[in-house]
């Protein structure tokens, strides 16, 4: 009697989110500060801000078509923020005094007006919101990520939204902007069999969307690209050897103390690494934005 042999899936051999690839992309010392020591970082009000709109936005498409309105989203933002301090309690020692506080949460507002103007969520039914997608490639690489929403037509055609409350970047920088959203394109087409049919980001910060149609020798030159960051990040874990490469972005960055290139120095290099398969993975407490 023959029996078929069972197709077993690869080895993981690594981990990626969006946002840890491109910190590797924007800076190798950043990428082992976040993913290999596992360094603490202070969540600022503006990031902390985004996160609390993104809530907001879930939860209005948790209410029927019709009540989706500006008001019903305004009337969101306080429970919202209680709710994240519930799950976060320190991120209330942000502030000095409730007019710091109150004022704070009214800059959210204005974000959610710019919603409207983008979109209009009566008309709107996603299939998926702050949705986990992760896939196992061949190589044995896993992408995972969380998506701020999936809009699936009647047609089976999918839409990948992403909301930022930033402003929209210039030209030169549109490729970066993109990359994060090519990335869940990629997961979505190798699990589902679906090429998304748009890539859509919605800017807050100055009522501006961007959208990209990908296809199919794109998303597998990307999967190339990908699985060749993995090997360049395997190589420096290797070596230990994550060097820092200084641009206008290490204005933000909070890792300035730790880094040669302002006159700090590394911690020690961890006895114990996370495994080759997890360090890749993003556990932020904030929305990428």
């Amino acid at each position: 009697m023959s029996t078929s042999a069972i197709e077993l899936p690869p080895p993981v051999i690594g981990s990626l989110s969006p946002s840890r690839a491109a910190d590797f992309k924007t800076c190798p010392l950043l990428y082992r500060l976040r993913a290999i020591d596992l360094l603490p970082e202070e969540p600022s009000p503006m990031a902390v801000r985004g996160t609390l709109v993104h809530g907001v936005l879930d939860r209005l498409f948790d209410l029927p078509a019709s009540q989706r309105t500006f008001a019903a989203a305004e009337a969101l933002v306080d429970p919202q923020w209680r709710a994240l301090m519930e799950s976060q309690p320190e991120l209330g020692g942000m502030f000095g005094d409730p007019a710091e506080l109150a004022s704070w949460l009214e800059s959210a507002r204005p974000l959610l007006a710019a919603y409207f103007e983008l979109e209009d969520p009566t008309r709107l039914e996603p299939a998926e919101r702050e949705q986990l997608v992760e896939v196992l490639l061949p190589s044995g690489l896993r992408l995972r990520g969380f998506v701020d929403r999936l809009d699936v037509a009647p047609t089976g055609e999918v839409r990948v939204v992403d909301y930022k409350t930033s402003a929209s970047p210039r030209e030169a920088f549109e490729g970066k902007a993109m990359f994060q959203l090519k990335f869940y394109a990629l997961v979505i087409w190798r699990t589902w069999g679906v090429v998304p049919r748009q890539l859509r980001l919605l800017y807050l910060g100055d009522r501006d969307m961007l959208t990209y149609a990908p296809d199919e020798l794109e998303l597998a030159r990307f999967e190339r690209t990908l699985e060749a960051l993995w090997a360049a990040i395997a190589r420096a874990t290797e070596a230990r050897d994550f060097r820092p490469s200084p641009s206008r972005l290490c204005d933000w960055c909070q890792h300035k103390r730790s880094c040669p290139a302002f006159g700090g120095t590394p911690p020690p290099y961890p006895v114990a690494v996370p495994s080759r398969s997890s360090p890749g993975l993003d556990s932020s407490p904030v929305a990428d934005d």
